[in-house]
């Protein structure tokens, strides 16, 4: 099973590795983590924080969780429809058992 590890402990680790204090792998070996592990948290990061930066970034993480809503209402309505449309055409005769 594999372990999850919360996002300020992942956060925590990266700025340790960033400070340069100690190396990546006395940090992992601290922790309980692979160092290859804490290298991949450390690359996301990095390549996350212009994102971060951008004034639109906000804006834009606004319009994609209101899309992904829209997106899944959409599919319910679709199944509810789907299920509708199998239920009359059944008890219409226009499709066989």
């Amino acid at each position: 099973m594999r372990k999850q590890h919360s996002a300020a402990f992942k956060v925590q680790l990266i700025l340790d590795v960033l400070k340069e204090e100690k190396t990546i792998s006395r940090i992992a070996s601290e922790a309980g983590v692979h160092p290859v592990q804490i290298s991949k948290w450390k690359l996301q990061a990095l390549e996350g924080l212009p994102f971060l930066l951008d004034s639109d970034y906000a804006g834009r993480s606004a319009e994609k969780a209101a899309y992904e809503k829209q997106l899944h209402e959409l599919y319910a309505q679709i199944g509810k429809l789907t299920t509708q449309l199998g239920w009359l055409k059944k008890k219409s005769g226009l499709e066989p058992e």
